[in-house]
């Protein structure tokens, strides 16, 4: 199986929110379709993200502005896969942040240092356990070198799967920085 990893642009927006559009990612019903608008550089305070129609023109505004970033894979022209990865500092405000991660420490004794967050993956339901959020993660850990990022960091949860797991990040050499009761906080240094 071939598998192309495509950074998010504005000009694939319309893949992205068909991905989302067509893909079941959660356990829930449709309407409770993220679309990932609520791990990216946007201030909460103000948003209505009460339904997935009003979920899914925020994703196409956000794109279009560079404050949703991620990666796309692709098998053929088919979107499989999905991974949020947008900078620490600029997510701090962020609604999912806000309301889920409590646990993790804002700043580290490096604060100063320019931090690529990972935040979550969505898998086509029959591609997965194909490697396919590996091949993502390793796409953000050389980009994110390229672009002069000190760490990636990972919020993996310990009863949810949709930050990814916590043996995919020990396998890309990523290391816990902390472990609370509900999920770590793993982090890999770059370069």
């Amino acid at each position: 199986m071939d598998i192309d990893i495509r950074k998010l642009t504005p000009e694939l927006a319309e893949d992205y929110v068909h991905f989302f559009d067509v893909t079941p990612h959660d356990d829930h019903m449709d309407e409770h379709k993220c679309y990932c608008v609520c791990w990216c550089s946007v201030d909460a305070l103000g948003q209505d993200y009460s339904t997935k129609e009003k979920r899914r023109e925020y994703a196409l505004q956000y794109i279009g502005e560079g404050r949703l970033q991620g990666y796309l894979a692709y098998a053929g022209e088919r979107i499989v896969g999905w991974c949020n990865a947008n900078t620490k500092g600029d997510c701090l405000n962020c609604a999912s942040w806000l309301r889920f991660m409590g646990h993790v420490p804002l700043a580290g004794p490096e604060a100063d240092r320019k931090v690529k967050s990972v935040f979550c993956f969505v898998i086509a339901p029959d591609m997965q356990r194909r490697g396919i959020a590996t091949l993502l993660l390793e796409r953000v850990c050389r980009d994110a070198a390229a672009e002069g990022f000190a760490y990636v960091e990972a919020y993996p949860w310990k009863t949810w799967d949709f930050a990814g797991h916590h043996a995919m990040y020990k396998k890309c050499g990523f290391e816990v920085l902390l472990e609370t009761e509900t999920g770590y906080v793993m982090r890999k240094a770059l370069g």
